[in-house]
């Protein structure tokens, strides 16, 4: 290669600067969406072929353009939007119709049929590679249609790398749903490859543009969200806070059905996110998200949304004044819905939480305190979360808080009723005596048992001690399920447990054993789960054995659920799942893993989150992180607990299994389940070797 400096072509860098605003399909439909609602749009019409990589065509009834200003919107640096640097501070439109048209058709062919409101004629302007070849009068309706085709063919290093058609569908599906939600007044419709997927009414209601996008179960659950609320409006950087949340049981695995708007505009805002599912408090299960569309009223100068070359990241100015803003705006809404509890002291409820029941009936449904209008949600969508408001943010029937629920690892998806998380395989179930207290564990050798206890009776214990309090919410571990890497709760060279005497339990909660090499202290809850998550590895290795159910189960998915059951049924099947697509917003149930009807997991529930983890177009990779992440969950659930007193042979068959284990050092969340202290951090912790001393 030359070391010349030389300057790039004009044709170059366009491509370059194309690919900064031009990712994929869906960038292109962004675009084009924002500048038809820029127009004034009262209807907007997007169809694609192939997931947009073939063809992309979005037509609206704006105002048009002229000749003249058609020309030149295809020109670099050209906008309507703009006079000087100083609009930047207080823009308040959407798109830059001139830099978007200009970078779109550098990387493809571009036609674009406009005509102006009142027009007497229209006009057809044809982009290639940049270059405007063909432009003259045309017939056309008021308003503006632009068709793409042949994305990325002068740049075939960039096509290689776009997904599959449905994996690219979907990401055009998204965004053209958020500029639905995010413009009820206006009637959005899509469809793909002649089939329509979606069309709102554009009547101004958001809940009808729910219904539209997500379908009437998700609709019916919907609250509405607004500053105003019986302490007045939140506090904080933003003029206002306005949209619609979903009862806590209507959630999914992934945050993907989280709209964030800023003035009407789709963006990933992930301050908004989080604090929308801070507000739930522990009304979801970890690693659940709700259903939610946030539209945010920010001051000029407080958000920069040109931080990201294709506008969909935005930086605020005051991050956490607008998390605190979003987050109590988010649970006053719940709160006044009945859907999480006031934080009264422990003992004393606030006023409007009192609910005074004389003839002693339940009182703790939800349709007793404000909820009835979420009717088709509770429980219809096989979601986590309690159905009543009886115990909210953890805390019992007097409004404090709940006991710490530090055993519960972060699942990531439900595995099934109460009652089956006290469980595990053979177990007596919950109605299996308690495990008595009992001091009498010194003396026992880990390798030693020789009180005969099977590992796979470990469990038993378990499942009886087991608690079912609700979990706290927490965000994300940043620890991750063991795919075969060392953990950092794995020793360097040892494959087993050292040899050890047990000399107690401490706290209830670890067990205390005396090595050659010092102390050594065992989580038994960890160890427990790295038992059982090896257990079920065996069970789930090789071909995987399904069970029909009596019935296919129907489920209500969202339309890009829908679509994705037909793109990854192989993938589905590998996991033991058989899903048949009905209609856009119903899949049917045919088969499951016989594991999961073995744990009491509701696998129809299970299925319709497996779809949504496919988005990213690697099925196999997904399938291998979903199994992990499965079994870690399930390992989870009948472990043996904290606070929970061991008989002697408890603890003997349970370390004798952990010994047996491929790694008995991490559980399968990544935590360790050992930690050791030597016999000299010991002696230097009590100081042992002062001067003097002589070694007594």
């Amino acid at each position: 290669m030359s070391p010349d400096i030389r300057k790039l072509d004009a044709r170059t860098r366009d491509r370059i600067a194309a690919g900064e605003v031009v990712e994929r399909p869906a960038s292109v439909v962004k675009e084009l969406v924002e500048n038809a609602l820029d127009a004034d749009a009262t209807r907007v019409d997007v169809a694609v072929e192939t997931g947009g990589t073939d063809r992309i065509v979005v037509a609206d009834d704006g105002i048009g353009m002229s000749d003249s200003e058609v020309r030149r919107a295809v020109e670099e640096h050209t906008t309507s939007k703009l006079r000087d640097v100083g609009d930047l501070e207080a823009i308040g439109t959407l798109g830059f119709r001139g830099e978007a048209l200009h970078a779109i058709g550098s990387v493809s062919r571009m036609s674009i049929r406009t005509r102006p409101r009142g027009g007497s004629r229209g006009t057809e302007l044809v982009v290639e590679e940049g270059e405007v070849v063909d432009c003259g009068p045309a017939g056309c309706p008021e308003g503006t249609t632009v068709e793409v085709t042949g994305l990325f063919g002068n740049v075939p290093a960039r096509r290689k790398y776009l997904k599959t058609a449905a994996t690219e569908f979907d990401h055009v599906q998204s965004v053209v749903s958020g500029y639905a939600l995010a413009t009820p007044e206006v009637a959005v419709a899509i469809e793909h490859d002649g089939r329509e997927r979606f069309a709102t009414a554009g009547d101004g209601d958001r809940r009808s543009a729910v219904l539209a996008v997500y379908g009437r179960e998700v609709a019916a659950s919907m609250v509405p969200v607004g500053d105003a609320r019986p302490d007045g409006a939140a506090d904080g950087p933003l003029a206002g806070v306005e949209g619609l949340v979903s009862h806590p049981e209507t959630n999914r695995a992934g945050r993907e059905y989280m709209t964030t708007l800023v003035d009407g505009r789709y963006v990933t805002a992930d301050v908004v996110r989080e604090a929308v599912v801070e507000a739930y408090g522990t009304q979801l299960a970890p690693d659940r998200y709700p259903f939610a569309v946030v539209d945010l009223d920010v001051p000029p100068g407080g958000v920069d949304v040109n931080v990201h070359p294709r506008k969909l990241e935005v930086l605020f100015a005051d991050d956490e004044g607008v998390r605190e803003q979003v987050r109590e705006t988010v649970r006053s809404a719940l709160l006044e819905a009945g859907l999480v509890r006031s934080r009264a002291p422990r003992g004393r409820s606030a006023p409007e939480q009192t609910e005074i029941d004389a003839g002693g009936g339940d009182g703790g449904r939800a349709d007793d305190i404000g909820t009835s209008d979420v009717s088709g949600a509770s429980g219809a969508s096989g979601e986590t979360g309690p159905a009543d408001g009886s115990n909210i943010d953890g805390a019992g029937d007097t409004g404090g808080t709940a006991p710490a629920d530090h055993e519960r690892e972060p699942s990531r998806r439900d595995a099934g009723d109460a009652t089956d998380r006290g469980r595990s395989p053979g177990s007596g179930g919950p109605d299996a005596a308690p495990s008595e207290p009992t001091s009498e564990t010194a003396g026992v050798d880990a390798r030693d048992g020789s009180d005969g206890r099977a590992a796979a009776d470990v469990g038993d214990d378990a499942g009886a001690a087991g608690g079912d309090d609700e979990p706290s919410f927490r965000a994300p571990s940043t620890q991750r399920t063991l795919d075969g890497d060392a953990t950092t709760g794995t020793p360097d060279g040892l494959e087993q447990l050292p040899s050890m005497e047990v000399l107690g339990q401490f706290d209830g909660t670890y067990l205390v054993a005396e090595t050659d090499d010092g102390l050594l202290l065992v989580d038994q809850h960890a160890a427990d789960e790295r038992v059982n998550y090896e257990r079920l590895q065996e069970r789930f290795a090789g071909d995987v054995t399904t069970q029909t159910l009596a019935e296919p189960v129907e489920l209500a998915v969202t339309a890009r659920e829908a679509a994705l059951c037909e793109e990854h049924g192989d993938a589905l099947a590998r996991l033991g799942f058989r899903l048949r697509r009905i209609d856009d917003r119903t899949v049917a149930v045919a088969t499951a893993p016989a594991l999961l009807a073995d744990e009491g997991v509701d696998a129809p529930a299970l299925a319709r989150d497996l779809l949504s983890e496919f988005v990213d177009g690697d099925p196999a990779g997904t399938v291998e992180g979903v199994v992990d992440d499965l079994l870690g969950d399930l390992a989870c659930h009948p472990a043996v607990t904290g606070n929970t007193s061991l008989h002697e042979g408890t603890v003997a068959g349970l370390l004798a299994a952990l010994d047996d284990c491929e790694n008995p050092y991490a559980c399968p969340h990544g935590r360790p389940t050992v930690v050791e202290f030597s016999a000299e951090e010991i002696a230097e912790r009590f100081e042992r070797d002062y001067p003097g001393h002589g070694g007594r």
